[in-house]
């Protein structure tokens, strides 16, 4: 099955598309593992689980025991020997929140040293996205922050295309203009875009004109029942205008039959 990365500037719709992707597979009766690797980690409620299980969810990052464990290494202890390929296959099916037929792992933030740091934490989390990229066979669904630092080169050689999700506004371009420029960088050679929160033709007419070169899977109206979903606890399809689930349900199609 395919490996699907989603990128994009904060705010911007990564875990409305991501959820919706993942939610209208799993009704395909598609094995779906979605990841939530944004740090600002929004992805569980996106796809409506529950606030009390949120709650009980506790991102790999912060698995101080699983992470000693597997790297042989104390947690923000510095100057130690620990291993760089720690056992991870088994991390999915142990720690994946299942909801609505999708399996959601959430990975956390690694809050010493920055993203690139060889700590512990950073070195599992590296090894787990390439084992799950590189030899899952679900549909894995990557919530990413906006940048491409959780994927190594062989990693994004490996990922199906990276989707990167921008609204009509220039610092929304802009961003994606660097995540194309990185993923490009690190070997990602299917690169496509999703246009959000279009109101107007020419909001589309814009986004379009900044990537000309570029695929678009599609265009998502602006939707006040997706801002609302996020209060309500449901899910980002449910009680939304039919037209805007038939946009989701084409670039879903467009990812899973191309």
């Amino acid at each position: 099955m395919q490996k699907i990365a989603i990128s994009g500037k904060g705010g911007v719709g990564k875990s409305t598309l991501a959820a919706a992707i993942a939610l209208l597979s799993a009704r395909r009766n598609i094995k779906v593992l979605a990841i939530d690797a944004d740090p600002d980690a929004n992805l569980a409620a996106a796809l409506g689980v529950p606030d009390n299980i949120q709650g009980s969810i506790v991102p790999i990052s912060r698995q101080k025991a699983l992470i000693e464990e597997r790297t042989g290494a104390k947690v923000k202890q510095y100057g130690q020997i620990f291993k760089l390929n720690p056992e991870v296959s088994d991390i999915a099916n142990s720690y994946a929140t299942l909801h609505d037929g999708v399996a959601l792992l959430v990975l956390g933030a690694v809050e010493q040293g920055g993203s690139g740091c060889a700590c512990p934490e950073n070195v599992l989390i590296r090894a787990l996205i390439a084992d799950l990229v590189l030899y899952k066979d679900d549909l894995v669904i990557m919530d990413m922050e906006a940048g491409v630092e959780h994927l190594g080169r062989a990693t994004a050689r490996a990922v199906d295309r990276m989707v990167v999700v921008m609204e009509p506004g220039q610092r929304s371009i802009d961003s994606c203009s660097r995540i194309v420029r990185m993923a490009g960088d690190i070997g990602m050679k299917h690169i496509q875009l999703v246009g959000n929160k279009i109101v107007t033709k020419n909001d589309e007419e814009f986004i379009r004109h900044a990537f000309p070169d570029i695929q678009f899977l599609g265009m998502i109206p602006y939707s006040e029942e997706i801002r609302a979903s996020d209060r309500t606890g449901c899910s980002v399809l449910d009680g939304l205008d039919k037209r805007v689930v038939e946009r989701f349900e084409m670039i879903t199609n467009k990812l899973l039959d191309s």
